[in-house]
């Protein structure tokens, strides 16, 4: 069952930015399909997603969407796709659902929920 804020943010994100709202839509579908029984809510204007703590957040922007890591510093980065130089967190920039696949999301994912289990 989706999160009411979760279906509000999802319908406003639609009208506001259909192009966005379908890039949203495949990567929260890339999320879930590397875990399925993740929880999703919304926070600091986007879609923070967890498990035992929580292991990515996925935020919508006018040009694109970033698929963001709390502890990407923790992340092996062998495709070189993280960005971000901050001392803890790293995103991922998506301009197309091709870059879903382009840029791995998914491993990144991946690890991002494993290196959070147990914190």
């Amino acid at each position: 069952m989706t999160d009411y804020n979760v279906s509000r943010l999802l319908q406003e994100l639609q009208i506001m930015n259909p192009e966005r709202y379908e890039l949203v839509q495949a990567v929260r579908q890339a999320i879930y399909s590397v875990v399925p029984d993740a929880e999703e809510r919304v926070m600091y204007g986007g879609f923070m997603f967890s498990g035992e703590a929580q292991f990515c957040g996925v935020f919508a922007y006018r040009e694109h969407v970033s698929v963001e890591f709390g502890r990407g510093c923790d992340l092996d980065d062998p495709h070189g796709v993280l960005e971000g130089s901050g001392k803890l967190r790293r995103h991922i920039k998506l301009v197309s659902a091709a870059d879903i696949t382009s840029k791995f999301l998914e491993q990144y994912v991946d690890a991002a929920y494993r290196n959070s289990q147990g914190r």
